[in-house]
Protein backbone atom coordinates (compact mmCIF):
# COMPACT_ATOMS: atom_id res chain seq x y z
CA UNK A 1 0.00 0.00 0.00
CA UNK A 2 2.74 1.97 1.34
CA UNK A 3 4.14 1.89 -2.36
CA UNK A 4 1.12 2.23 -4.52
CA UNK A 5 0.78 5.65 -2.16
CA UNK A 6 4.66 6.53 -3.22
CA UNK A 7 3.83 5.96 -7.19
CA UNK A 8 0.89 8.38 -7.11
CA UNK A 9 2.53 10.92 -5.28
CA UNK A 10 5.56 10.70 -7.69
CA UNK A 11 3.64 10.84 -10.69
CA UNK A 12 1.13 13.93 -9.61
CA UNK A 13 4.32 15.70 -8.91
CA UNK A 14 6.23 15.03 -11.32
CA UNK A 15 3.34 15.42 -13.95
CA UNK A 16 2.89 18.93 -12.81
CA UNK A 17 6.56 19.42 -12.95
CA UNK A 18 7.17 18.22 -16.54
CA UNK A 19 3.87 19.96 -17.47
CA UNK A 20 5.58 23.45 -16.53
CA UNK A 21 9.03 22.33 -17.80
CA UNK A 22 7.07 22.08 -21.22
CA UNK A 23 5.48 25.28 -20.78
CA UNK A 24 8.51 27.18 -20.03
CA UNK A 25 9.96 25.31 -23.41
CA UNK A 26 6.99 25.98 -25.42
CA UNK A 27 7.24 29.93 -23.91
CA UNK A 28 10.97 30.07 -24.68
CA UNK A 29 11.69 31.18 -28.28
CA UNK A 30 14.43 33.44 -27.94
CA UNK A 31 17.81 33.86 -25.83
CA UNK A 32 16.23 36.45 -23.82
CA UNK A 33 13.38 34.25 -22.64
CA UNK A 34 16.23 31.70 -21.71
CA UNK A 35 18.32 34.28 -19.95
CA UNK A 36 15.70 36.62 -17.97
CA UNK A 37 11.93 34.78 -19.20
CA UNK A 38 11.79 38.36 -21.15
CA UNK A 39 11.15 40.54 -18.09
CA UNK A 40 7.84 40.14 -17.82
CA UNK A 41 7.51 38.36 -14.69
CA UNK A 42 4.15 38.71 -12.26
CA UNK A 43 5.44 39.13 -8.70
CA UNK A 44 4.03 36.17 -6.96
CA UNK A 45 6.39 34.23 -9.60
CA UNK A 46 9.38 36.34 -8.90
CA UNK A 47 8.92 36.02 -5.48
CA UNK A 48 8.66 32.14 -4.97
CA UNK A 49 11.34 31.90 -7.90
CA UNK A 50 13.82 34.14 -5.73
CA UNK A 51 12.94 32.29 -2.30
CA UNK A 52 12.54 29.07 -3.89
CA UNK A 53 16.58 29.80 -5.24
CA UNK A 54 17.71 30.94 -2.14
CA UNK A 55 16.09 28.40 0.14
CA UNK A 56 16.96 24.57 -0.62
CA UNK A 57 18.08 21.54 0.69
CA UNK A 58 20.79 22.96 1.80
CA UNK A 59 19.13 25.47 4.32
CA UNK A 60 16.55 22.42 5.62
CA UNK A 61 18.71 19.66 5.54
CA UNK A 62 22.09 21.53 5.87
CA UNK A 63 21.33 23.91 8.32
CA UNK A 64 18.89 22.47 9.64
CA UNK A 65 21.46 19.62 10.98
CA UNK A 66 23.53 22.75 11.82
CA UNK A 67 20.61 23.94 14.22
CA UNK A 68 20.23 20.32 16.10
CA UNK A 69 24.01 21.01 17.26
CA UNK A 70 24.00 24.46 17.65
CA UNK A 71 20.34 25.41 18.53
CA UNK A 72 18.31 28.13 18.18
CA UNK A 73 21.04 30.60 17.52
CA UNK A 74 20.41 29.42 13.85
CA UNK A 75 17.13 31.62 13.89
CA UNK A 76 19.35 35.13 13.74
CA UNK A 77 19.92 33.67 10.24
CA UNK A 78 16.62 33.90 9.89
CA UNK A 79 16.23 37.49 10.49
CA UNK A 80 19.59 38.78 8.42
CA UNK A 81 17.96 36.67 5.25
CA UNK A 82 14.70 38.78 5.96
CA UNK A 83 15.92 42.28 6.50
CA UNK A 84 18.70 41.52 4.14
CA UNK A 85 17.82 38.89 1.67
CA UNK A 86 14.23 40.58 1.25
CA UNK A 87 13.63 44.30 2.74
CA UNK A 88 17.05 45.55 1.80
CA UNK A 89 17.33 43.12 -1.55
CA UNK A 90 14.06 44.12 -3.17
CA UNK A 91 13.74 47.80 -2.20
CA UNK A 92 17.26 48.63 -2.74
CA UNK A 93 19.20 46.30 -4.66
CA UNK A 94 17.00 44.78 -6.76
CA UNK A 95 15.13 48.18 -7.70
CA UNK A 96 18.63 49.56 -9.31
CA UNK A 97 19.67 46.17 -10.46
CA UNK A 98 16.55 46.04 -12.80
CA UNK A 99 16.67 49.44 -13.88
CA UNK A 100 20.59 49.28 -14.95
CA UNK A 101 20.02 45.74 -16.33
CA UNK A 102 17.50 47.20 -18.81
CA UNK A 103 19.47 50.48 -19.30
CA UNK A 104 22.67 48.43 -20.61
CA UNK A 105 20.64 45.53 -22.14
CA UNK A 106 22.33 43.06 -19.45
CA UNK A 107 21.29 39.13 -19.44
CA UNK A 108 23.46 38.08 -16.64
CA UNK A 109 25.09 38.83 -13.86
CA UNK A 110 28.59 39.09 -15.28
CA UNK A 111 27.72 41.21 -17.83
CA UNK A 112 25.47 43.65 -16.11
CA UNK A 113 29.28 44.08 -14.29
CA UNK A 114 31.03 43.70 -17.37
CA UNK A 115 28.65 46.78 -18.86
CA UNK A 116 28.33 48.44 -15.98
CA UNK A 117 32.13 49.17 -16.00
CA UNK A 118 32.95 48.90 -19.61
CA UNK A 119 35.03 45.38 -18.88
CA UNK A 120 35.60 42.27 -20.75
CA UNK A 121 38.16 41.31 -17.58
CA UNK A 122 35.23 42.21 -15.33
CA UNK A 123 33.21 39.93 -17.06
CA UNK A 124 34.87 37.73 -17.72
CA UNK A 125 36.65 37.55 -14.24
CA UNK A 126 33.78 37.12 -12.62
CA UNK A 127 32.13 34.29 -14.60
CA UNK A 128 35.39 32.38 -13.99
CA UNK A 129 34.34 32.92 -10.24
CA UNK A 130 30.59 31.20 -10.35
CA UNK A 131 31.60 28.83 -13.06
CA UNK A 132 34.64 27.75 -10.61
CA UNK A 133 32.91 28.05 -7.30
CA UNK A 134 28.88 27.80 -7.86
CA UNK A 135 29.12 23.46 -8.55
CA UNK A 136 30.80 23.63 -4.96
CA UNK A 137 27.17 25.23 -3.75
CA UNK A 138 25.04 23.04 -6.25
CA UNK A 139 26.71 19.66 -5.15
CA UNK A 140 25.71 20.75 -1.21
CA UNK A 141 22.20 21.05 -2.00
CA UNK A 142 22.10 17.75 -4.39
CA UNK A 143 23.88 16.37 -1.53
CA UNK A 144 20.76 17.11 0.85
CA UNK A 145 18.11 16.01 -1.79
CA UNK A 146 19.54 12.92 -2.36
CA UNK A 147 19.87 12.01 1.40
CA UNK A 148 16.46 12.35 2.00
CA UNK A 149 15.98 9.89 -0.88
CA UNK A 150 18.42 7.35 0.09
CA UNK A 151 16.71 7.37 3.55
CA UNK A 152 12.77 7.88 2.74
CA UNK A 153 13.04 5.24 -0.27
CA UNK A 154 15.92 3.22 1.05
CA UNK A 155 17.55 3.33 -2.20
CA UNK A 156 21.27 3.69 -3.03
CA UNK A 157 22.55 7.05 -2.29
CA UNK A 158 24.82 7.30 -6.13
CA UNK A 159 20.75 6.01 -8.01
CA UNK A 160 19.29 8.84 -5.75
CA UNK A 161 21.99 11.58 -6.78
CA UNK A 162 22.00 10.25 -10.25
CA UNK A 163 17.97 10.16 -10.52
CA UNK A 164 17.71 13.66 -8.79
CA UNK A 165 20.21 15.14 -11.66
CA UNK A 166 18.61 13.81 -14.55
CA UNK A 167 15.50 15.79 -13.60
CA UNK A 168 17.09 18.85 -12.63
CA UNK A 169 19.17 19.09 -16.02
CA UNK A 170 16.33 18.35 -17.79
CA UNK A 171 13.93 21.39 -17.00
CA UNK A 172 16.57 23.15 -17.22
CA UNK A 173 17.54 22.35 -20.68
CA UNK A 174 14.33 22.72 -21.89
CA UNK A 175 12.48 25.71 -20.24
CA UNK A 176 15.57 28.17 -19.73
CA UNK A 177 14.22 31.08 -17.19
CA UNK A 178 10.53 30.45 -17.76
CA UNK A 179 10.92 26.65 -16.73
CA UNK A 180 13.09 27.59 -13.79
CA UNK A 181 10.47 30.19 -12.51
CA UNK A 182 7.33 28.03 -13.57
CA UNK A 183 8.47 25.13 -11.79
CA UNK A 184 10.00 26.88 -8.71
CA UNK A 185 6.36 28.76 -8.13
CA UNK A 186 4.78 25.24 -8.00
CA UNK A 187 8.01 24.22 -5.89
CA UNK A 188 7.84 27.02 -3.16
CA UNK A 189 4.02 26.74 -2.52
CA UNK A 190 3.97 23.21 -1.88
CA UNK A 191 6.97 23.59 -0.02
CA UNK A 192 5.37 26.62 2.36
CA UNK A 193 2.31 24.39 2.62
CA UNK A 194 4.68 21.14 3.97
CA UNK A 195 6.79 23.35 6.03
CA UNK A 196 3.69 24.26 8.09
CA UNK A 197 2.80 20.95 8.55
CA UNK A 198 5.63 19.89 9.90
CA UNK A 199 6.01 22.76 12.43
CA UNK A 200 2.35 22.24 13.68
CA UNK A 201 3.25 18.40 13.92
CA UNK A 202 6.95 18.43 15.80
CA UNK A 203 5.26 20.68 18.47
CA UNK A 204 2.05 18.56 18.93
CA UNK A 205 4.39 15.65 18.97
CA UNK A 206 6.33 17.29 21.80
CA UNK A 207 3.48 18.42 23.91
CA UNK A 208 2.89 22.24 22.30
CA UNK A 209 5.34 24.68 22.13
CA UNK A 210 5.99 25.85 25.70
CA UNK A 211 6.66 21.88 26.49
CA UNK A 212 9.15 21.74 23.37
CA UNK A 213 10.74 24.49 24.37
CA UNK A 214 10.74 23.89 28.13
CA UNK A 215 12.10 20.06 27.47
CA UNK A 216 15.18 21.50 24.66
CA UNK A 217 16.36 24.05 27.50
CA UNK A 218 16.50 21.50 30.65
CA UNK A 219 18.77 19.51 28.08
CA UNK A 220 21.55 21.88 28.35
CA UNK A 221 23.30 19.38 30.22
CA UNK A 222 23.43 17.17 27.42
CA UNK A 223 25.50 18.72 25.73
CA UNK A 224 29.49 16.59 24.44
CA UNK A 225 31.89 18.13 26.27
CA UNK A 226 33.78 18.58 22.97
CA UNK A 227 30.94 21.52 22.25
CA UNK A 228 30.56 22.82 25.70
CA UNK A 229 34.66 23.30 25.09
CA UNK A 230 34.15 25.64 22.38
CA UNK A 231 31.71 27.57 23.80
CA UNK A 232 28.30 25.95 23.60
CA UNK A 233 25.92 26.63 26.24
CA UNK A 234 22.58 24.77 25.27
CA UNK A 235 20.24 25.00 22.72
CA UNK A 236 18.16 27.27 23.49
CA UNK A 237 21.32 29.94 23.80
CA UNK A 238 23.63 31.83 21.97
CA UNK A 239 27.07 30.06 22.17
CA UNK A 240 29.32 32.04 24.74
CA UNK A 241 31.17 35.21 23.37
CA UNK A 242 33.99 34.97 20.67
CA UNK A 243 34.20 31.28 21.82
CA UNK A 244 34.42 28.55 18.56
CA UNK A 245 31.31 27.85 18.59
CA UNK A 246 29.75 31.96 18.57
CA UNK A 247 32.65 32.98 15.94
CA UNK A 248 30.89 29.96 13.82
CA UNK A 249 27.60 30.69 14.07
CA UNK A 250 27.91 34.18 13.89
CA UNK A 251 30.76 34.92 11.35
CA UNK A 252 30.16 31.65 8.77
CA UNK A 253 26.28 30.63 9.30
CA UNK A 254 25.01 34.31 10.02
CA UNK A 255 27.11 36.89 8.39
CA UNK A 256 28.06 34.52 5.73
CA UNK A 257 25.02 33.84 4.18
CA UNK A 258 22.94 36.52 5.79
CA UNK A 259 25.34 39.35 3.85
CA UNK A 260 26.15 37.10 0.96
CA UNK A 261 22.93 36.84 -0.55
CA UNK A 262 23.11 40.28 -1.88
CA UNK A 263 25.72 39.45 -4.43
CA UNK A 264 23.89 36.15 -5.20
CA UNK A 265 24.54 36.02 -8.86
CA UNK A 266 20.86 33.18 -9.64
CA UNK A 267 19.21 35.80 -7.73
CA UNK A 268 20.20 39.60 -8.86
CA UNK A 269 19.31 37.48 -12.27
CA UNK A 270 15.43 37.52 -10.60
CA UNK A 271 15.31 41.21 -10.57
CA UNK A 272 15.85 41.32 -14.11
CA UNK A 273 12.90 39.21 -14.87
CA UNK A 274 10.23 41.71 -13.73
CA UNK A 275 8.16 44.37 -15.67
CA UNK A 276 8.68 46.84 -12.94
CA UNK A 277 9.54 47.98 -9.43
CA UNK A 278 6.32 47.83 -8.41
CA UNK A 279 6.10 43.89 -8.82
CA UNK A 280 9.15 43.95 -6.77
CA UNK A 281 7.85 46.27 -3.79
CA UNK A 282 4.39 43.76 -4.35
CA UNK A 283 6.77 40.79 -4.10
CA UNK A 284 8.22 41.98 -0.92
CA UNK A 285 5.53 40.37 1.02
CA UNK A 286 5.36 36.89 0.01
CA UNK A 287 9.15 36.45 -0.61
CA UNK A 288 9.39 37.62 3.32
CA UNK A 289 6.83 35.12 4.62
CA UNK A 290 8.41 32.35 2.43
CA UNK A 291 11.62 33.03 4.12
CA UNK A 292 10.48 33.05 7.75
CA UNK A 293 8.71 29.50 6.95
CA UNK A 294 11.04 27.85 5.16
CA UNK A 295 14.52 28.93 7.25
CA UNK A 296 12.56 29.65 10.74
CA UNK A 297 10.68 26.42 11.04
CA UNK A 298 13.96 24.68 9.80
CA UNK A 299 15.94 25.52 12.41
CA UNK A 300 13.35 25.62 15.03
CA UNK A 301 12.48 21.83 13.68
CA UNK A 302 16.07 21.09 13.59
CA UNK A 303 17.29 22.38 17.36
CA UNK A 304 13.74 20.79 18.71
CA UNK A 305 15.00 17.38 17.31
CA UNK A 306 17.30 16.48 20.10
CA UNK A 307 14.07 16.24 22.31
CA UNK A 308 12.39 13.75 19.98
CA UNK A 309 15.80 11.52 19.76
CA UNK A 310 16.48 12.06 23.44
CA UNK A 311 12.68 10.84 24.56
CA UNK A 312 12.72 8.26 22.70
CA UNK A 313 16.47 6.78 21.92
CA UNK A 314 17.82 8.89 24.93
CA UNK A 315 20.34 10.43 22.32
CA UNK A 316 20.74 13.99 21.09
CA UNK A 317 20.40 14.08 17.13
CA UNK A 318 24.11 14.36 16.85
CA UNK A 319 24.57 10.81 18.19
CA UNK A 320 21.84 9.72 16.48
CA UNK A 321 23.33 10.78 13.18
CA UNK A 322 26.39 8.55 13.52
CA UNK A 323 26.91 6.30 10.89
CA UNK A 324 27.46 2.74 12.15
CA UNK A 325 30.36 2.17 9.84
CA UNK A 326 32.20 4.65 10.43
CA UNK A 327 31.27 5.64 13.82
CA UNK A 328 30.92 9.11 12.50
CA UNK A 329 28.25 11.95 12.87
CA UNK A 330 26.81 13.49 9.37
CA UNK A 331 24.92 16.38 10.53
CA UNK A 332 23.21 16.32 7.09
CA UNK A 333 21.62 12.88 8.12
CA UNK A 334 19.63 14.76 11.02
CA UNK A 335 16.45 16.10 9.07
CA UNK A 336 15.69 13.51 7.01
CA UNK A 337 16.02 11.13 9.90
CA UNK A 338 13.88 12.58 11.79
CA UNK A 339 11.44 13.02 9.03
CA UNK A 340 11.72 9.34 8.07
CA UNK A 341 11.15 8.48 11.61
CA UNK A 342 8.44 10.68 13.19
CA UNK A 343 6.17 11.35 10.17
CA UNK A 344 3.14 9.14 8.72
CA UNK A 345 4.67 7.22 6.00
CA UNK A 346 2.03 9.31 3.13
CA UNK A 347 3.34 12.54 4.81
CA UNK A 348 6.83 11.93 4.63
CA UNK A 349 6.91 11.09 0.58
CA UNK A 350 5.26 14.08 0.51
CA UNK A 351 7.94 15.68 2.57
CA UNK A 352 10.78 14.02 0.99
CA UNK A 353 9.02 15.85 -2.61
CA UNK A 354 9.36 19.23 -0.73
CA UNK A 355 13.17 18.95 0.08
CA UNK A 356 13.19 17.35 -3.66
CA UNK A 357 11.52 20.88 -4.74
CA UNK A 358 14.36 22.91 -2.65
CA UNK A 359 16.76 20.67 -4.23
CA UNK A 360 15.75 21.15 -7.92
CA UNK A 361 14.28 24.66 -7.61
CA UNK A 362 17.76 25.67 -5.98
CA UNK A 363 19.45 23.28 -8.40
CA UNK A 364 17.73 24.61 -12.03
CA UNK A 365 18.64 28.54 -10.76
CA UNK A 366 22.33 27.26 -10.13
CA UNK A 367 22.60 25.44 -13.33
CA UNK A 368 21.01 28.49 -14.94
CA UNK A 369 23.65 31.00 -14.04
CA UNK A 370 26.64 28.22 -14.71
CA UNK A 371 25.22 27.40 -18.11
CA UNK A 372 25.13 31.50 -18.97
CA UNK A 373 28.45 31.90 -17.50
CA UNK A 374 30.19 29.78 -19.12
CA UNK A 375 28.58 29.85 -22.78
CA UNK A 376 27.09 33.54 -22.87
CA UNK A 377 29.91 35.54 -20.73
CA UNK A 378 32.83 33.55 -21.17
CA UNK A 379 32.47 31.27 -24.65
CA UNK A 380 30.22 33.44 -26.78
CA UNK A 381 32.44 36.45 -28.55
CA UNK A 382 30.05 38.80 -30.51
CA UNK A 383 26.65 38.25 -31.22
CA UNK A 384 25.20 35.11 -31.85
CA UNK A 385 21.83 33.35 -33.46
CA UNK A 386 19.00 32.85 -30.61
CA UNK A 387 19.51 29.06 -31.66
CA UNK A 388 23.52 29.29 -30.94
CA UNK A 389 22.68 30.69 -27.89
CA UNK A 390 20.14 28.56 -26.53
CA UNK A 391 22.33 25.50 -27.70
CA UNK A 392 25.57 27.02 -25.87
CA UNK A 393 23.35 28.16 -22.66
CA UNK A 394 22.51 23.91 -22.93
CA UNK A 395 25.92 22.82 -23.42
CA UNK A 396 27.26 24.76 -20.35
CA UNK A 397 23.86 23.30 -18.23
CA UNK A 398 25.38 19.65 -18.72
CA UNK A 399 29.04 20.28 -18.06
CA UNK A 400 28.08 22.55 -14.53
CA UNK A 401 25.81 19.34 -14.05
CA UNK A 402 28.55 16.58 -14.99
CA UNK A 403 31.24 18.91 -12.60
CA UNK A 404 28.40 19.04 -9.61
CA UNK A 405 27.48 15.13 -9.63
CA UNK A 406 31.35 14.31 -9.77
CA UNK A 407 31.74 17.12 -6.14
CA UNK A 408 28.61 15.34 -4.21
CA UNK A 409 30.48 11.77 -5.05
CA UNK A 410 33.73 13.55 -2.98
CA UNK A 411 32.69 16.02 -0.70
CA UNK A 412 33.34 14.75 3.01
CA UNK A 413 30.12 14.32 5.46
CA UNK A 414 28.48 17.29 7.38
CA UNK A 415 29.34 19.51 4.63
CA UNK A 416 26.10 21.03 3.29
CA UNK A 417 26.26 24.08 5.54
CA UNK A 418 29.97 24.89 5.46
CA UNK A 419 30.00 24.48 1.30
CA UNK A 420 26.90 26.65 1.29
CA UNK A 421 28.65 29.31 3.30
CA UNK A 422 31.70 29.15 1.33
CA UNK A 423 30.02 30.11 -2.51
CA UNK A 424 28.07 32.78 0.00
CA UNK A 425 31.29 34.49 1.41
CA UNK A 426 33.24 34.05 -1.45
CA UNK A 427 30.65 36.47 -3.78
CA UNK A 428 30.06 38.63 -0.85
CA UNK A 429 34.04 39.15 -1.08
CA UNK A 430 34.31 39.30 -4.86
CA UNK A 431 31.44 40.78 -5.85
CA UNK A 432 29.58 42.43 -3.12
CA UNK A 433 31.72 46.13 -3.41
CA UNK A 434 31.69 46.30 -7.12
CA UNK A 435 27.76 45.38 -7.42
CA UNK A 436 26.63 47.94 -5.16
CA UNK A 437 29.18 50.60 -6.22
CA UNK A 438 28.06 50.31 -9.26
CA UNK A 439 24.49 50.77 -8.92
CA UNK A 440 24.95 53.51 -6.32
CA UNK A 441 28.28 55.26 -7.02
CA UNK A 442 28.76 57.24 -10.13
CA UNK A 443 32.63 58.02 -9.54
CA UNK A 444 33.89 54.11 -8.76
CA UNK A 445 36.08 53.65 -11.40
CA UNK A 446 36.99 50.33 -13.44
CA UNK A 447 40.08 50.17 -12.10
CA UNK A 448 39.31 50.33 -8.92
CA UNK A 449 36.17 47.55 -9.23
CA UNK A 450 38.62 45.18 -10.86
CA UNK A 451 40.62 45.99 -8.17
CA UNK A 452 38.64 45.33 -5.17
CA UNK A 453 37.14 42.20 -7.22
CA UNK A 454 40.56 40.64 -7.16
CA UNK A 455 41.59 41.86 -3.97
CA UNK A 456 38.60 40.36 -2.07
CA UNK A 457 38.43 37.13 -4.05
CA UNK A 458 42.52 36.45 -3.48
CA UNK A 459 41.83 37.08 0.49
CA UNK A 460 38.65 35.01 1.04
CA UNK A 461 40.60 32.07 -1.25
CA UNK A 462 43.66 32.19 0.67
CA UNK A 463 42.10 32.32 4.36
CA UNK A 464 39.79 29.47 2.90
CA UNK A 465 42.56 27.18 2.30
CA UNK A 466 45.23 28.57 4.93
CA UNK A 467 43.33 29.67 7.55
CA UNK A 468 39.99 29.01 8.56
CA UNK A 469 39.74 25.76 10.49
CA UNK A 470 36.13 24.89 8.97
CA UNK A 471 37.04 24.88 5.39
CA UNK A 472 41.17 23.96 5.05
CA UNK A 473 40.31 20.19 5.70
CA UNK A 474 37.73 20.03 2.61
CA UNK A 475 40.43 21.14 0.62
CA UNK A 476 43.82 19.67 2.57
CA UNK A 477 46.41 22.18 0.42
CA UNK A 478 47.20 23.85 3.93
CA UNK A 479 48.05 20.03 5.40
CA UNK A 480 49.94 19.19 2.58
CA UNK A 481 52.13 22.01 2.17
CA UNK A 482 52.67 23.67 5.79
CA UNK A 483 51.93 19.99 7.85
CA UNK A 484 49.16 21.89 9.27
CA UNK A 485 45.32 22.17 9.57
CA UNK A 486 45.89 26.05 9.68
CA UNK A 487 48.70 28.36 9.81
CA UNK A 488 47.24 30.53 12.38
CA UNK A 489 45.95 30.50 15.82
CA UNK A 490 42.66 31.09 17.96
CA UNK A 491 40.94 33.10 17.21
CA UNK A 492 42.01 33.61 13.49
CA UNK A 493 41.72 29.97 12.85
CA UNK A 494 37.99 30.13 13.78
CA UNK A 495 36.81 33.50 12.42
CA UNK A 496 35.23 32.85 8.84
CA UNK A 497 37.23 34.75 5.78
CA UNK A 498 34.18 36.81 5.15
CA UNK A 499 34.89 38.88 8.67
CA UNK A 500 38.16 40.13 6.28
CA UNK A 501 38.27 39.77 2.83
CA UNK A 502 34.55 41.84 2.14
CA UNK A 503 36.35 44.76 4.38
CA UNK A 504 39.20 44.42 2.26
CA UNK A 505 37.35 44.23 -0.80
CA UNK A 506 35.67 47.52 -0.37
CA UNK A 507 38.65 49.47 1.08
CA UNK A 508 40.01 48.69 -2.23
CA UNK A 509 37.38 49.28 -4.46
CA UNK A 510 37.31 52.80 -2.87
CA UNK A 511 40.84 53.82 -2.43
CA UNK A 512 41.66 52.53 -5.96
CA UNK A 513 38.41 54.84 -7.10
CA UNK A 514 39.59 57.75 -5.52
CA UNK A 515 43.35 57.97 -6.61
CA UNK A 516 42.39 56.59 -10.32
CA UNK A 517 41.51 59.12 -12.99
CA UNK A 518 37.79 56.75 -14.32
CA UNK A 519 38.27 55.74 -18.16
CA UNK A 520 34.23 55.40 -18.51
CA UNK A 521 33.12 58.25 -20.33
CA UNK A 522 30.00 60.70 -19.10
CA UNK A 523 27.87 60.04 -22.17
CA UNK A 524 28.22 55.98 -20.14
CA UNK A 525 27.52 56.62 -17.02
CA UNK A 526 24.95 58.99 -17.44
CA UNK A 527 23.18 56.27 -19.03
CA UNK A 528 24.05 53.57 -17.04
CA UNK A 529 21.92 55.99 -14.44
CA UNK A 530 19.35 57.51 -16.69
CA UNK A 531 16.69 55.22 -14.81
CA UNK A 532 17.69 58.30 -12.10
CA UNK A 533 16.72 60.78 -14.37
CA UNK A 534 13.22 59.20 -15.82
CA UNK A 535 11.91 58.73 -12.55
CA UNK A 536 12.73 62.78 -11.47
CA UNK A 537 10.94 63.58 -14.74
CA UNK A 538 8.41 61.61 -14.01
CA UNK A 539 8.05 63.04 -10.47
CA UNK A 540 7.95 66.27 -12.10
CA UNK A 541 4.87 65.39 -13.98
CA UNK A 542 2.66 64.29 -11.48
CA UNK A 543 3.39 67.27 -9.25
CA UNK A 544 2.48 69.59 -11.94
Amino acid sequence: MDFIVLILVVLIYLGVTVYLAWLGYKHTVSASDYYTAGGEVNPFLMAMGYGAAFISTSAIVGFGGAAAVYGMSLLWLTVFNIIVGIFIAFVWIGRRTRAMGRELAAQTFPELLGTRYKSPFIRKFSAIIIALSMPLYAAAVMIGGARFMEMALNVNYTFALLLLGVIVGTYVLAGGMKGVLYTSAFQGTLMLVVMLVLLVFTYNMLGGVTQAHTSLAAMKNMVPEGLLLEGHRGWTAMPASFSRSWWYVISTLVLGVGIGVLAQPQLAVRYMTVRSNKELYRALVPGGIFILLMTGVGFTVGALSNVYFYETIGKISLAASVNPLTEMPNTDTIIPLFITSTLPVWVGYVFMLTLLSAAMSTLSGQFHVIATSLSYDLYQSGPASAQMGLRLARYGTVLGLVVTIILSYILPVSIIAIATAIFFGLCAAGFLPVYVFGLFWRSVTTAGAATGMVAGTVVYLLSMLFMYGRMTPIFGLSKLIFGQTSIVTFPFNVIDPIVYALPVSLLVTIIVSLVTQSSLDLKHVQSCFAFLEEKRHSTIKLDK
